[in-house]
């Protein structure tokens, strides 16, 4: 296993990982299989969505700020960041990405985002290898 460190900067916030990703499977000389990409955090969580217009993200955020709201009526968390709890959940806590001659296999507009609902925090996003079994 491997671990990266994600800063964030703002309370909602999509950063793409998928550079860090990809050079971790370069230097794990993975060729064909799989990585897990994995986030151990409550309020944080991962996806894969496009990568080539920010707009995308800036409407996903939207969106989820909107269905989501911080300060809905209601809310029993005492730390006030249950809105946060909400979003991580519906995004999830982990992916996994195909892995074929040696590159992530990612639709052409696809980027992997770690996905901050809580922050600004550091924040750990922990990765995988899955090795094909031989033959496959």
């Amino acid at each position: 296993m491997h671990t990266i460190e994600v800063q964030t900067s703002q309370r909602d916030q999509f950063v793409e990982i998928t550079d860090r990703v990809q050079d971790f499977v370069s230097n794990a000389r993975l060729t064909s299989g799989g990585v897990i990409v994995y986030v151990p955090h409550t309020t944080a969580g991962v996806t894969i969505n496009e990568n080539a217009d920010p707009d995308v993200v800036h409407d996903m955020l939207l969106t989820l700020r909107r269905l989501i709201p911080k300060d809905a009526a209601g809310y029993r968390h005492a730390e006030g960041n249950s809105d946060s709890h909400v979003k991580a959940s519906m995004m999830g806590s982990s992916c996994h990405v195909l892995v074929e001659d040696g590159r992530l296999v990612l639709g052409t507009w696809q980027g992997i985002y770690f996905c901050e609902f809580d922050g600004p925090r550091r924040r750990e996003v922990h990765l995988q290898v899955l090795h094909a079994a031989p033959g496959l």
